[in-house]
């Protein structure tokens, strides 16, 4: 039984660690001010939501009033497809990715802090 938890807490400490570098890779690539690397970082710290946007011009159109109902066929589909893009397009910056990180670590060391 000793062995199994000294097992379970080796592997415990070995994520602890990965996730530990993993956060400190974030932080100082976010650290980074280059103009070559500035696009590239600039993507990662806001990237494109073309899924909500698309849904809120559908929504937009959708309630505009006209007596055809042609709006509404235009705008039914673009609330559909933007509503797939967000399903399908993973809108997340590097703050984000971050923040769970820490979740992470916090959670761990909960963890490892009730085990010991």
């Amino acid at each position: 039984m000793d062995d199994h938890l000294n097992l379970k807490l080796k592997k415990m400490k070995t994520f602890s660690e990965s996730v530990k570098r993993r956060a400190s890779l974030y932080s100082d690539l976010s650290k980074v001010h280059s103009s070559a690397t500035a696009p590239s970082l600039r993507a990662l710290q806001k990237a494109p939501a073309p899924g909500t946007k698309l849904k809120k011009i559908g929504f937009i159109i959708f309630w505009i009033p006209e007596p055809t109902g042609v709006t509404n066929l235009i705008a039914g589909p673009m609330i559909l497809a933007g509503k797939y893009l967000e399903k399908v397009y993973n809108g997340s910056t590097i703050h984000d990715i971050g923040n769970e990180t820490k979740n992470t670590v916090s959670s761990i060391h909960d963890f490892k802090k009730s085990i010991l």
